[in-house]
């Protein structure tokens, strides 16, 4: 059966798309019938999910059943997609895909979506890592989403980069040159400059996706457990915004532009050597990587490692809208897409990493490797850098922070164009603004 994969955009929200959501929901929206009586699911997923081959299959499993897909390019914009339409009372797609950082901002209104309990989900609450479960479950008990991938990190890097620099430049030596089990950020730029006094080039990408890494690993990030926003007088991030503003006026960062990396071709040049990874990001990688018309010659690789220990990046979940006609039938597909094997599957074709026991217990166990990375069991390797992760409380405006808060003041770092104190103000003026 054909399957639609219109690829929709939008513009990052502002305040104002995040107001919308107090506006009163009506009924209606969601998938229809097809001509021939059968039954016409849609889905919104968003960056690289793995599910498109999977699609297909469930179609031909299931007689009567179309799928109409529609993946936006990133998370960020697929919460403008989904808070507009959820002010709108109407366009959510029968099973729509919900990003961890704005998971907070969804439970707020987790009453537009379906008690997933209703269709049996908590027969399989222990197929998934317990904090994941409890992720999706809202104050009332109500349980609104499947458990795709999870996020854990460990870092990309480019080897004849780092053998230009001396610097260990297989999987195994440039974990240890960073510090094994006990890296640290510090040691972390640190090499970056020993690596920038060598070559004169950057070290990593741009400065928010580090600063994100960071900011997920520790107990508390933007908000307190309690739901308390955690940002003005914040030790722990006024000392990270220290180290890195540091690196960046050591000329550790390429200053790209995030999502873009110069059309790919930033990771064929050596522009910069090393990237955070979380899983789902290996795709990204990979995805650019050709886009700038390199291959596994390139010499990119994936590390057991990662500077400060065990840190979560994003996860989604499937949920089902209140407006959806066939709940029903749209709670099996998620519940469906889901299931460990096909979690496998999603991994082999995005790199994203299962949140189901069963599907990381079988990647730890496979050993399969990436040919584009260096022949990297990247499977295995994530599954070493799952152990120790825990999920951080995400409030309601987490990833509007991290974005639109902090976002424009890093770019400036970057740039150049702020000192670290000039640029933080402005971060605390963006929060007054946008979030209050």
């Amino acid at each position: 059966m054909r399957i639609s994969r219109r690829k929709k955009s939008a513009v990052l929200a502002g305040a104002a798309a995040f107001a919308l959501i107090a506006t009163g929901c009506s009924s209606g929206g969601g998938g229809g019938d097809s001509a021939d009586d059968g039954t016409t699911l849609t889905v919104t997923t968003f960056n690289a999910m793995g599910f498109e081959d999977l699609y297909t299959e469930y179609e031909e499993a299931n007689p009567g059943i179309t799928i109409e897909a529609n993946n936006i390019d990133t998370g960020g914009n697929a919460r403008t997609d989904a808070f507009t339409k959820i002010a709108a009372g109407s366009g959510l797609a029968d099973v729509t895909a919900i990003e961890e950082g704005w998971l907070g901002s969804i439970m707020e209104v987790s009453d537009q979506f379906v008690d997933l309990t209703e269709y049996g989900i908590e027969d399989r609450a222990g197929d998934w890592v317990d904090w994941k479960y409890e992720q999706a479950t809202d104050p009332d008990g109500r349980v609104i989403g499947y458990g795709t991938d999870i996020g854990p990190e460990g870092m990309c890097f480019n080897g004849p980069a780092l053998e230009a620099a001396g610097i260990p430049s297989d999987r195994e030596g440039f974990a240890a040159y960073l510090g094994g089990a006990d890296a640290t950020w510090e040691k972390f730029f640190d090499v970056g400059r020993e690596y920038q006094e060598a070559t004169g080039k950057a070290w990593y990408d741009q400065s928010g996706f580090v600063w994100n890494a960071m900011v997920n690993q520790l107990d508390e990030g933007y908000y307190t457990a309690d739901g308390e926003l955690n940002v003005e007088g914040n030790a722990e991030l006024e000392e990270r915004w220290t180290w890195l503003t540091d690196a960046a006026a050591d000329g550790l960062s390429a200053a790209e532009a995030e999502w873009d990396w110069n059309t790919g071709k930033s990771f064929t040049d050596q522009t910069f050597a090393t990237f955070v990874c979380p899983g789902w990001m290996l795709a990204n990688l990979k995805g650019s990587l050709e886009a700038g018309g390199g291959d596994a010659s390139t010499g990119w690789d994936f590390a057991d490692v990662f500077p400060g220990g065990p840190a979560n990046w994003g996860g989604a979940f499937l949920a089902v809208p209140e407006t959806s006609e066939h709940p029903e039938e749209a709670a099996a597909l998620a519940s469906w897409l889901t299931e460990p094997e096909q979690q496998v599957k999603a991994f082999e074709a995005a790199g994203t990493f299962p949140s189901t026991i069963a599907a990381q217990e079988e990647l730890a166990s496979a050993g399969a490797t990436d040919p584009i990375l260096n022949d990297a069991p990247t499977g295995a390797i994530l599954a070493e850098r799952a152990i120790g992760v825990t999920a951080q409380f995400k409030g309601p405006d987490d990833s509007l922070i991290q974005e639109n808060v902090f976002g424009p003041p890093l770019d400036k770092i970057d740039r150049g164009e702020a000192t670290a104190d000039e640029a933080w103000q402005e971060a605390l003026t963006l929060l007054d603004e946008l979030v209050g």
